[in-house]
């Protein structure tokens, strides 16, 4: 029955698509269809129309989005509405990210950090940088510490960034990533840094490296089973949508796409798109 709904969808809503895009005007029709569903799914301090324009603003200001098929977008739109975090927006809460012709739903540091609150297990939760003059020093073992003490000035380029939480309950944790094992992650995961092209990772690099470290933190951290669903649709994309906005997503691994589209560049005559936007995952974070 699902399948059924998403042929019937794509055929109403996306019949202007040309080479996987859709016009601004056909989206923003899918959008005005949708938005009972996804009024249906958002929490009460976001409205449907804010959620609308929003998504319509993050589609219109990427040329990239408009090449991605028109459901994977929807579907980013309802993964977030479900989440309650607005997309590609200063907030910083979510984003969502073109990949070839699809569309992948990405939640931002800020976004970790809300969902985590909501969930009502964490006292205190965050990731910070530390600068070279900062007075700072951990260690791991039977009788782990942290201690950082922020200089007044900061001096250079952050050296660590780490992530910490302590529970309700009175459970902590922490995990600290050198600067220089965070490049090497964005290296491995992101064919943004790789290409040199524009991404997160050169505009914000302090808050993709604190979102990667706050994810290796909650990998070992307490969560319910709603905030751990919440936190594993990080990085999908959405291959449909059925009229009760109900969404079906697959994971997918950057590092393989990546060297797959590499291969396939070393066989063109020409470079593709050397100059275009991409986004970056942390699928390895």
């Amino acid at each position: 029955m699902a399948g059924k709904d998403n042929t019937e969808l794509k055929n109403q809503l996306a019949t202007k698509a040309t080479n996987g895009a859709v016009a601004g005007d056909n989206f923003h029709a899918l959008l005005k269809r949708m938005q009972p569903q996804i009024e249906k799914a958002l929490p009460k301090h976001i409205s449907g129309d804010r959620m609308a324009r929003v998504a319509l603003t993050a589609y219109n200001s990427n040329p990239k989005l408009k090449e991605c098929d028109s459901m994977s977008i929807l579907a980013a739109v309802l993964i977030s509405s479900q989440l309650g975090l607005e997309i590609n927006t200063p907030l910083g809460q979510a984003y969502i990210i073109p990949y070839g012709k699809q569309a992948q739903f990405q939640i931002g540091y800020k976004g970790l950090l809300d969902l985590a609150y909501r969930s009502g297990e964490y006292q205190v939760i965050y990731a910070m940088e530390v600068y070279e003059n900062d007075e700072f020093d951990y260690e791991y073992g039977l009788d782990p510490f942290i201690k950082h003490k922020p200089n007044r000035q900061p001096q250079g380029e952050p050296v660590y960034y780490y992530a910490v939480y302590r529970t309700k309950n009175g459970g902590s944790n922490f995990r600290v990533w050198s600067r220089e094992k965070v490049n090497d992650h964005a290296k491995k995961y992101s064919q943004a840094v790789r290409k040199g092209w524009t991404s997160p990772w050169k505009t914000d690099f302090d808050s993709m490296a604190k979102k990667t470290v706050l994810k290796d933190l909650m990998k070992y951290a307490p969560m319910s089973i709603e905030l751990a669903q919440q936190i594993s649709n990080d990085s999908m994309v959405g291959t449909g949508v059925n009229t009760e906005g109900e969404v079906q997503t697959e994971y997918i691994d950057i590092e393989v796409v990546s060297r797959y589209e590499e291969t396939t560049e070393r066989g063109q005559a020409e470079d593709t798109n050397a100059n275009s936007e991409l986004f970056d995952d942390e699928a390895g974070a």
